[in-house]
């Protein structure tokens, strides 16, 4: 599954690139995240509970941080693991472009599922992990625009 899309944030460049580093945002802004371990300055650990379709799982994995281009640009990588559900990885590269006061997040995910989620067939997964980016980016957005109040 490939999806690149973008977003304009209210908010400076280098905010932006700072909260994508900070593991207590990301948490709240993830959909199901249950924890986010920060373990080094380009790994953490995360426990994510989604649903997808009829099959709900719970996630464990770990998530990697690297071509880092402060406060331009990084590429991000995972892997979790969600017992008989099945396993996701994958990555996404994320570029800040300035934008007046504001920013453009522009991101290109590559995905890959198996296991019981990948039975349930691509026209779901692809809804289903659309709508899971559209939350994150909303609710990173939100929480954007109130700290740059």
């Amino acid at each position: 599954m490939e999806m690149n899309d973008s977003q304009r944030i209210n908010a400076p460049r280098q905010m932006v690139y700072d909260a994508l580093n900070d593991a207590e945002v990301l948490k709240a802004c993830i959909p199901g995240c249950e924890s986010l371990e920060k373990t080094s300055d380009t790994q953490m650990n995360a426990t994510v509970v989604l649903r997808v379709g009829p099959v709900k799982a719970k996630f464990a994995g770990s998530v990697e941080l690297s071509d880092l281009v402060p406060p331009q640009s990084y590429t991000i990588t995972g892997e979790g693991k969600g017992g008989v559900a099945g396993f996701a990885r994958g990555g996404a590269t994320v570029t800040l472009i300035e934008d007046g006061d504001g920013t453009i997040l522009e991101y290109a995910v590559k995905a890959d599922i198996g296991g019981k989620l990948a039975q349930l067939g691509s026209r779901l997964i692809d809804s289903t992990s659309k709508k899971l980016a559209k939350q994150f980016f909303d609710n990173f957005g939100t929480l954007l625009d109130e700290r740059a109040g």
